[in-house]
């Protein structure tokens, strides 16, 4: 059985095949609805501009139905590298290559009938995390929101630098809404990143913070 398995479903190698055009194999693995990208351009006088960009996969929820004692490990390994390599495709096309990227940030919503475990099954393991901050080429641990949602969901996704998370002019939100998603049985799972900092930064940064301390409340003005 396990000799007929290996030669029905043959291995592949998606390091470095592009799923921007052929996606159908992987798109029924994962339980894929559809897959949507957004990417608004930030004028700067100096910079030039500011591309920032989503990439948003909808799938089946693989969980539906089962306890909050059910081991998700399986179907995480199995389904959130293939969605980190479909949404990191996209982000690099948008954007023009990881060297332009500085910024990332990451969101799951599930729909009302999962449960939140769902949602950060498949964002918060190293088989989504650690390959979406290898094709983007950072370091840092990606900042994150997640929840539980119905169609029409707005969200704000956080983003930080991609190799210096401290580095406060990095410090941005990306505002977006999923019309028709998650439905009740759908998981929503999203990535971003921007080429550049928040457009009009300009308060201070942790390598030139003064220390503070709890000292300054004894001597408070009002």
């Amino acid at each position: 059985m396990d000799t007929q398995l290996a030669e029905s479903s043959p291995l592949l190698d998606l390091s470095t095949r592009s799923t921007l055009n052929d996606y159908s194999d992987i798109a029924a693995a994962s339980g894929l609805r559809k897959i949507t990208c957004t990417v608004e351009e930030l004028p700067h006088d100096e910079l030039g501009s500011i591309t920032r960009a989503t990439a948003t996969a909808v799938i089946a929820n693989p969980w539906l139905g089962t306890s909050t004692t059910h081991d998700l490990a399986e179907r995480t390994e199995a389904i959130a590298p293939l969605l980190a390599k479909m949404l990191s495709d996209r982000l690099l096309d948008a954007l023009g290559g990881a060297k332009h990227v500085e910024a990332f940030g990451k969101a799951a919503i599930v729909g009302t009938a999962g449960e939140l475990e769902h949602a950060g099954a498949l964002i918060h393991t190293p088989f989504f995390g650690n390959l979406l901050r290898e094709a983007l080429e950072g370091s840092s641990i990606i900042c994150f929101v997640d929840g539980r949602g119905v169609p029409g969901e707005s969200l704000r996704i956080p983003m930080w630098h991609k190799t210096a998370a401290a580095t406060r002019t990095h410090y941005q939100t990306l505002e977006m809404s999923l019309p028709d998603a998650p439905h009740a049985g759908e998981i929503a799972i999203i990535a971003a990143a921007s080429t550049g900092p928040r457009p009009h930064a300009r308060i201070g940064d942790r390598t030139t913070d003064r220390v503070i301390t709890s000292e300054i409340l004894k001597g408070i003005q009002l």
